[in-house]
């Protein structure tokens, strides 16, 4: 009797013991390690997959296994209990409650840690071990799926969402595996689509723009120091932008010019012989869309146009790629890093010229 007493306990707690293991390595398999195994080939790869894939599937039969082991041990070593020591305070209160004491502690506690520990270890171990179980009670498991899918509320939800990828960013930097850089840029990519291209733009009382109809002498005496690569072009008023001036164009007329045998009869040539065509953006664009034109469209430069068709500012790839990079690039002629900083501290100063009590940002 003692035996068999022996038996039925050791059978529940090995049984619950497993379940909890494959149930805790189970869940704690990440998409990643299935990506892997799966890009790796083999069965490991593809099974995990499937079990990912439908989780219901291998969760039900942990569920019944260990159900069935808890159920079975319980009333199993109550039988015996009863048999060797009748009606007494041992089989009715210490049994029951080392058996309760037990599970606890070896079918729960110690395996679980166990396997969200050495979940990568005992992957493999607890695949194979699934597919039997999943086989041997597969008409239980069927049931289960069954009501499951009746509870189940989003069959199509993510399993993450950009704000874990942000947290786990920031929790890589936190425990060195990702040094201060690496996570800022990952968190740059992570926001990069719910950024707005009124968010990067320059704004338009700080463009240098151009009159299309100037000469190009009389612009370069006028910014013999052009820090900038491309330039807008406008007629009659900055409102009206006809395009852009590329500034390659612009030295390479002028050394056509100086070359020339008769240089102080040369006609000058104005800048609308230079003009190139400028996209349009609305600048409640995400910037993601506004990447997509300018890679397909070869371009670096786009007026931003607000709601009223006019001129809110203009952007340029280097906007973009700083956004995305999560800083600034700086060229080593640039006196001013910030526009937006630099336009809200002009409208502080003239605001103030008004009487207006204005702090710039």
């Amino acid at each position: 009797m003692y035996t068999l007493l022996i038996v039925f306990f050791l059978v529940s707690i090995i049984f619950s013991f497993l379940c909890s293991i494959w149930e805790a390595v189970l869940l704690s398999i990440t998409p990643s390690y299935a990506a892997i195994q799966q890009q790796e080939g083999g069965e490991l790869g593809k099974t995990i997959q499937q079990f990912k894939a439908n989780i219901d599937r291998p969760l039900a039969a942990i569920l019944t296994l260990n159900t069935i082991a808890h159920t079975a041990g319980a009333i199993g070593v109550g039988a015996q209990a009863s048999k060797i020591w009748g009606a007494s305070l041992i089989s009715t209160a210490v049994v029951p409650v080392v058996m309760t004491l037990a599970i606890l502690l070896l079918s729960e506690i110690i395996p679980k840690t166990i396997g969200a520990n050495y979940w990568r270890e005992l992957a493999p171990f607890t695949v194979r071990a699934l597919k039997l179980v999943m086989k041997i009670l597969a008409p239980l498991v069927y049931v289960s799926q069954l009501i499951t899918k009746a509870l189940k509320k989003d069959k199509n939800a993510s399993v993450l969402s950009r704000a874990d990828f942000t947290a786990m960013a920031e929790l890589g930097s936190r425990q060195g595996v990702f040094d201060e850089g690496e996570s800022n840029l990952l968190k740059s990519f992570l926001r990069f689509d719910t950024i707005l291209v009124k968010d990067v733009m320059t704004p338009r009382t700080v463009v240098v723009a151009a009159d299309e109809t100037t000469t190009v002498r009389d612009f370069y005496k006028a910014h013999p120091k052009l820090r900038f690569s491309r330039i807008p072009l406008y007629q009659e008023s900055v409102d009206k932008i006809s395009g852009y001036l590329l500034k390659d164009d612009l030295l390479t007329n002028l050394v056509t010019q100086w070359e020339s045998a008769s240089n102080d009869s040369h006609t000058d040539t104005a800048l609308s012989k230079l003009r190139r065509d400028i996209i349009l953006v609305q600048q409640h664009e995400p910037i993601t869309k506004l990447f997509n034109d300018f890679t397909e469209k070869r371009e670096h430069i786009a007026l931003v146009v607000d709601e009223f068709g006019g001129m809110a500012g203009i952007v340029t790839m280097e906007d973009v790629l700083e956004t995305l990079l999560g800083l600034e690039i700086v060229d080593e002629s640039d006196n001013t890093v910030d526009m937006q900083a630099m336009a809200r501290k002009q409208w502080a100063s003239r605001a103030s010229a008004m009487g207006l009590n204005v702090e710039p940002e």
